[in-house]
């Protein structure tokens, strides 16, 4: 589980997990030449709209080709790829993401994504490593350390010269009462720290934040349950203050649920059963995607965590939301951009899948923060409007302040509004920051601006101004770059050659688009 949700001083878990490995990025191919298609033309190289059924079959299909695509790219003898999702343009194209392995070995950071013409033809390659793997994996070939109790061997290729590695899993509870999945990789031959990341990411009814709204039920023994079969049979769970299991499923005998307070332990189902339905209607409807692993079933949703847990987190292990109560047990962490920002987690772990360390991990931070504004701005509730600010309703500091704001991210005291060197030892949630800029400047432009009652006044970084191209052309850039360029070691540089690549796709090589997305990277410092 990783941190998502930071406050001054303080790092409040809304997390996703990186269950499967670490994540970060370096090289990621340049955009495809001749891309002339003009700005005004429909984006026919956004992502299709598949049912489960459909994403599985491209997937069973890639899967059966693996080893001849592993002959085509060159790999070696001993090195296999593993199908980890395929993305289906509307013009035809697909985008097919592989896990490697070498010697049987799971590849950290081997990680690559080969984009194929409607015809067939391989168009280009992104690869989370340029490195050529070879390394001495037998017992006989290497004077390797004991492996820690509980650890798995594994090929550590993220970074540096690509080396047989150990991966253990420590479990543990940080201070604030977040669980801890801490990923440690450690050279098999020496026993140094190669790297670390925590795969726990911090991030009828009468709702809290979102007033009268329609949430998806189903009537079960006794009376109804709080489960969505519309949307892959999500459920919410109270666990009634308890810090493991799903807890006990929501019943009520009239389908009525909560009174708009805390004082009803249903209010808090009500709001994260409302942000998870429109979640999944944001993915659905913008992006195609039928659920947040793009196979149509559901996560679910456990709210009550905890004893006054000023949090919220996904884990991917159990694919699922968990909701503190906050302060005095008086103010659940369940508005709705917080849970569009978990499940967006999910997303990034089943996709790109970016490190949670880093400039990658501040990316993977700045995706979910990105998408948690989308899903706000997307479910248009008059009682929670969109806006450019993240975890305004949740009222962490007890002033009215939100937790982060896109528009000049160093409101907050902390955030970066631009990129620097020092960028990648920062912490993830405040170098989000830097994408977080680039996404509302895209969006909005800079300088002084009104948006459904709030002001704002984005500076830039070299004094450039900057004109945005409006909020749905962004998000399609984003997502598209996220789900078919970023790979588990995309760095800030890399996610402007992403993001150039996905808008000469959807909009051609000059555009307007593709002039803005250069444009609002330069304004951040990354060019």
């Amino acid at each position: 589980m990783t941190p998502h949700i930071t406050r001054r001083g303080k790092v409040l878990a809304i997390a996703t997990s990186v269950a499967s490995g670490a994540l970060i990025l370096s090289g990621i191919a340049g955009p495809a030449s001749a891309k002339t298609a003009p700005s005004t033309a429909a984006p026919s190289a956004a992502p299709m709209s598949l049912t489960g059924a459909a994403h599985t079959d491209l997937i069973k299909a890639a899967s059966a080709r693996t080893a001849e695509t592993a002959k085509a790219l060159g790999l070696g003898a001993k090195e296999k790829l593993v199908v980890k999702d395929v993305v289906k343009d509307r013009n035809g194209a697909t985008h097919t993401r592989y896990e490697r392995t070498y010697d049987g070995l799971p590849v950290l950071g081997g990680d690559l994504v080969v984009h194929t013409t409607e015809s067939g033809k391989t168009s280009q390659v992104t690869r989370a490593t340029k490195a050529d793997i070879a390394v001495p994996t037998g017992t006989g070939t290497l004077a390797a350390k004991a492996a820690p109790e509980g650890a798995r061997k594994v090929v550590w290729a993220a970074s540096g010269t690509p080396t047989l590695a150990y991966e253990k899993v420590v479990t543990g509870t940080a201070k604030d009462g977040t669980p801890q999945k801490l990923h440690v990789i450690t050279d098999a031959a020496t026993g140094k720290k190669l790297f670390q990341y925590d795969a726990i990411h911090t991030g009828t009814g009468e709702s809290e934040f979102s007033g009268s709204v329609t949430i998806g039920t189903k009537q079960g023994s006794g009376g109804y349950v709080m489960t969505d079969d519309s949307r892959g049979g999500h459920s919410t769970y109270n666990l009634k203050n308890g810090t493991s299991g799903k807890g006990t499923l929501f019943t009520d005998s009239d389908d009525k649920w909560g009174d708009g307070t805390v004082n009803d332990p249903a209010t808090a189902g009500v709001d994260a059963a409302y942000g998870a339905q429109e979640t999944w209607d944001y993915y659905k409807s913008v992006h195609g995607r039928s659920g947040i692993a793009g196979d149509g079933v559901g996560a679910y949703s456990r709210v009550h965590y905890g004893n006054n847990y000023v949090n919220a987190f996904w884990d991917d292990s159990c694919f699922c939301m968990t909701y503190g109560d906050g302060e005095g047990n008086k103010a659940p962490l369940t508005a709705m951009d917080v849970a569009g920002h978990e499940m967006s987690h999910g997303v990034t772990s089943t996709t790109a899948g970016l490190n949670y360390s880093g400039e990658s991990g501040g990316l993977n931070e700045a995706t979910s923060d990105i998408f948690g504004t989308a899903v706000e701005f997307h479910a248009d509730n008059p009682e929670d409007p969109g806006d450019y600010l993240i975890g305004e309703k949740i009222d962490i500091f007890g002033d009215g302040s939100p937790l982060r704001y896109m528009d000049k991210p160093s409101k907050d005291g902390a955030s970066l509004d631009s990129w620097s060197s020092s960028a990648g030892s920062v912490d993830v949630h405040y170098s989000s920051g830097i994408a977080n800029h680039f996404f509302y400047l895209l969006s909005e432009g800079s300088g002084k601006k009104t948006v459904n009652g709030v002001d704002y006044d984005s500076p830039t970084s070299n004094g450039s101004t900057v004109t945005g191209i409006g909020r749905d052309k962004a998000e399609q850039i984003w997502y598209k770059a996220l789900t078919e360029y970023f790979t588990t070691t995309t760095k800030y540089a890399s996610a402007r050659t992403g993001t150039l690549s996905a808008a000469a796709d959807l909009y051609g090589e000059g555009s307007a688009e593709y002039k803005a997305v250069d444009a609002a990277w330069a304004a951040v410092n990354v060019s």
